[in-house]
């Protein structure tokens, strides 16, 4: 029988849950895709976060002009810094040239930390706004933290173009100092890869590859290493030496170890959902189960997190859009970490888990333990998600949900777009006021209710899901063969009103399965259903509903605690 959802730990972290535990990123190169294409999807999970699509349209600045940078997370303002000529469109994560940035939080040395320049959220939206390629994207990036500091904890940075795919680790140097510790690889055309609240880069190459013009220039003006399809700070293992983080040689040194070393929950929690997401894709990743569920880490008291997951795999076959919107909604299901399993499930399977990731308690009389429930890629706290595909000579889709990945749908959002969806808009609502027509309380409503009685309701919104699933990925082709008809600004037109349409119909539905769900299991019973219909009587009445029992496994828990004959 499955033990109990947790995982006792007897040190404790030091990075506090607010900062770590946030989001998943997977990433595809375009001859692993099965169209060719390039993709990146990412999921924003932070409790009291409103899911909004982010929309900053194309524009001209005249000479002089200033950008205000606001903290992402907080809005505290940071400062001015100049604005270029023109900048491009961006819609959510994905700009009008495709470039598509996610990222991941892992906290990792706390005496790196500052709060004066430019956080990660500004960061990732303004080379959005700047930048025609995933290369220009970094190349802003680095620019930027060098010139005005970095106001973030550390990151991992998912960035893609429809040609390539790039991972990069970056934390800053310390209040004070300006720039940053930074790694950045190129992913493989063939391979995938992932990351998820833990930096996963390791070991520098060695050697040096012969530099083109560009990379001269790059190295010059960034202060950095090229080598081949890698870029790093220069100073990134001195600097590590120099703090007292690393002490081997070069050869031996690893951004991961130096930067983010390992604790329990940076294997349970964090790469326990890389290694999810790979096994969809590979026969081999059993191997690999005690190292990301940190049994090694826990059974050798930390001093040996076992045999580490390569940063990409080659895939045992091609990966679709399709794929990637499934992999966002993994539960773990079919594995020993189901979420929906054991204990705190409840009788019906609920993958709610209250007061957060985990909690400390003493059991029977023993030391006071850290435990830990298991922590999907699809979790009740998303704010938004999205599956970036990043398509050559074709519109780029970025795929939008909001709230649980595992109960939402993703609609495309085209990257040319002339403006978003209402129910997608900032402005409709926050996550203190309702709205009836936000898309976010529209699905926060149906998953909520959905929590309650899990196994019994999921099945409803699954085929809803499927359905509209099925429905956009239909409509792709025939959308794509009428839009190379057109010019670009009328092909901008069409996207707009399509993509505004589809999004406003999926809420009006989601609202009616909504009313569906709650009339059917009012009460905690299942009213009965004929032809598609509530069953009535011969005289229009109610039937009354099915009272179904609880299973068998959950009463045998609670019978000790009932009144007995």
């Amino acid at each position: 029988m499955r033990k109990n959802v947790l995982i006792a730990l007897l040190t404790l972290v030091s990075v506090p849950f607010t900062t770590l535990f946030a989001c998943t990123n997977f990433l595809v190169g375009k001859d692993a895709s099965t169209d060719g294409s390039t993709m990146i999807s990412y999921a924003a999970d932070s409790y009291g976060m409103y899911g909004f699509l982010h929309f900053v349209p194309a524009a001209d600045h005249e000479p002089g002009a200033m950008r205000e940078v606001k903290d992402w997370d907080t809005g505290r303002p940071q400062g001015f810094i100049p604005e270029i000529s023109h900048t491009y469109t961006v819609v959510g994560n994905m700009n009008e040239n495709q470039v598509t940035i996610g990222e991941t939080t892992w906290g990792g040395r706390e005496a790196l930390w500052d709060t004066v320049g430019i956080d990660y959220g500004s960061l990732i939206y303004i080379a959005l706004e700047r930048s025609k390629t995933a290369r220009e994207a970094i190349e802003w990036m680095i620019k930027l933290v060098n010139e005005y500091g970095y106001a973030s904890e550390g990151e991992t940075f998912s960035i893609g173009d429809p040609n390539e795919v790039w991972m990069m680790d970056l934390i800053g140097k310390g209040p004070g100092r300006k720039g940053a510790n930074w790694v950045a690889v190129r992913i493989p055309d063939n391979a995938i890869a992932g990351h998820a609240n833990q930096s996963r880069i390791t070991n520098l190459p060695r050697g040096k590859a012969k530099l083109t013009k560009e990379q001269k220039r790059l190295e010059k003006e960034l202060n950095c290493v090229c080598n081949g399809d890698w870029m790093w700070d220069k100073d990134v293992i001195a600097f590590a030496r120099e703090k007292g983080f690393f002490s081997g040689k070069d050869e031996e040194f690893s951004f991961q170890a130096a930067y983010n070393p390992f604790d329990f929950s940076g294997l349970y929690v964090c790469e326990a959902r890389v290694w999810s997401f790979f096994r969809h894709f590979s026969n081999d990743m059993d191997r690999y189960f005690d190292y990301a569920t940190g049994k090694t880490f826990r059974e050798t008291k930390g001093q040996n997190e076992g045999e580490h997951m390569p940063l990409w795999i080659i895939p045992n076959r091609k990966v679709s859009a399709q794929d990637m919107k499934e992999c966002m909604r993994d539960e773990y299901k079919g594995t020993a970490l189901d979420i929906t399993q054991g204990t705190d499930a409840g009788p019906w399977n609920s993958k709610l888990r209250y007061g957060g990731l985990g909690f400390k308690c003493a059991v029977n009389g023993t030391d006071t333990l850290q435990y830990w429930y298991e922590r999907p890629t699809a979790t009740q706290q998303t704010a938004w998600s999205f599956v970036g595909q990043m398509r050559k000579e074709k519109k780029g889709i970025f795929w939008f949900g909001v709230d649980d990945a595992s109960c939402s749908c993703y609609a495309p959002m085209y990257c040319c777009i002339n403006h978003i969806p209402e129910c997608f808009a900032e402005g409709n609502g926050d996550s203190y006021t309702y709205s009836p027509t936000s898309a976010w309380w529209t699905f926060n409503i149906v998953a909520n209710w959905a929590y309650t009685k899990y196994s019994r309701m999921y099945p409803h919104i699954r085929e809803m899901q499927q359905a509209w699933d099925d429905k956009f990925n239909t409509q792709t082709a025939g959308i794509d063969e009428q839009v190379a008809q057109m010019s670009e600004e009328e092909a901008r037109a069409f996207l707009t009103n399509y993509s505004c349409a589809q999004a406003e119909n999926l809420v009006a539905e989601w609202q009616k399965l909504g009313i569906y769900l709650m009339t059917k299991f009012l009460d905690g019973q299942e009213r009965k259903e004929e032809n598609g219909q509530f069953k009535r009587n011969r005289y229009g009445n109610s039937t009354g509903p099915n009272r179904l029992p609880l299973p068998e496994h959950f009463l045998k828990m609670v019978a000790p605690e009932i009144t007995h004959e």
